[in-house]
C-alpha cells in the first residue's frame, strides 16, 4: 500500500529534533531538466504564473537562481514541508519506527521534484503542478511529467505485499498522475464536516485532514487500505453508506471557530 500526498508552499528548513537517514529524489534527470527551464524565468512571469506577489516572485526566482540538481544540500521533505496538511502528519514529531514506515509507504508528489519519498532532500522551491509552463514535453507540467510519476509509483510499489494507492493529494496534484499506466488500483479519501444537518468539504480542515491519515497509518503501521477504515483521529469516522469502493467518506461534526 502507499499513500499519496500533496507538497505544501509553506516550507521550514529549521533543523529537525531528529537524527533521520537522507535520501535522494528518483526522478533527477527530469529535475535537472525542469530546474534549468525554471532558471530562465524572469521575476513578472514567475509572478503571472503562479498569481504571486512582486516579492514573491523575486524570491522565487532567487530560489530557482540557486537550484543546483545535483546538490545533497537541503532538508528532507517530510521536515521541509510546513502547509495545512504536514500540520496534520506532524513529521516532525515522528519517531524513527514512524519515519521508516513512511518513507516505505508514503509518497509526496511535487511539480518541480515529480515523486519524493519522505526522506528525499529538497532545496527551497515553489512550483505548483498545475502552472502552464511551456517546456519541450509540452505547455504544462503535465504533459513535462507524462506518465513518469505513475511509473516511479509502481516502483515504488514492488515488494509491497497489498497493491493499493490511496489517494490523499489534491486535485490539482494528483492529476499529474496517469492513471493508466498505474499498476495499482486507487482509492480516494474525502473528508466531509458535518453541520446543520448538511455535510461538505472545507479546504482547511480537508487538508489537515489527510495529514491526519497519513499520521494515523504511520502511528498504527498501516498494511491494508482497509485498515484505514479505523481512521478516527480528528474525530471524523469511515462512512460506508456514502463511500463506493474506490472513493471512501469519513466524515465529523463540524468544530466551533477558533477562539482569538
Amino acid at each position: 500500500m502507499l499513500l499519496v500526498l500533496s507538497p505544501s508552499k509553506a516550507l521550514n528548513f529549521a533543523e529537525p529534533p531528529i537524527q533521520a537517514a537522507v535520501t535522494t529524489p528518483e526522478l533527477k534527470d527530469d529535475i535537472a531538466i525542469l530546474a534549468e527551464r525554471a532558471k530562465r524565468l524572469r521575476p513578472f512571469e514567475l509572478k503571472r504564473m503562479m498569481s504571486i506577489s512582486d516579492d514573491l516572485a523575486r524570491l522565487n526566482r532567487d530560489r530557482f537562481q540557486a537550484f543546483d540538481a545535483a546538490s545533497d544540500d537541503g532538508l528532507q521533505a517530510i521536515f521541509a514541508f510546513n502547509g495545512d496538511v504536514y500540520r496534520g502528519l506532524q513529521g516532525r514529531t515522528l519517531d524513527k519506527a514512524g519515519l521508516k514506515w513512511a518513507q516505505d509507504h508514503i509518497r509526496i508528489l511535487s511539480g518541480l521534484y515529480g515523486l519524493l519519498r519522505p526522506l528525499d532532500v529538497i532545496q527551497p522551491y515553489r512550483l505548483e503542478m498545475g502552472v502552464r509552463l511551456k517546456t519541450r514535453r509540452g505547455n504544462s507540467l503535465y504533459d513535462f511529467w507524462g506518465d513518469r510519476i505513475a511509473q516511479a509509483l509502481n516502483g515504488a510499489g514492488e515488494g509491497h505485499k497489498h497493491h493499493q494507492i490511496v489517494n490523499l493529494a489534491s486535485q490539482e496534484y494528483f492529476g499529474g498522475v496517469d492513471e493508466k499506466a498505474l499498476n495499482w488500483p486507487v482509492i480516494t479519501c474525502r473528508f466531509l464536516e458535518e453541520k446543520d444537518g448538511e455535510a461538505r468539504v472545507i479546504s482547511f480542515f480537508a487538508k489537515v485532514a489527510r495529514g491526519l491519515m497519513a499520521r494515523y497509518a504511520a502511528d498504527t503501521k498501516a498494511k491494508t487500505a482497509e485498515d484505514l477504515k479505523s481512521f478516527d483521529y480528528g474525530g471524523y469516522s469511515f462512512r460506508p453508506e456514502q463511500s463506493t469502493d474506490h472513493d471512501w467518506v469519513f466524515q465529523r461534526p463540524q468544530p466551533p471557530p477558533a477562539r482569538r
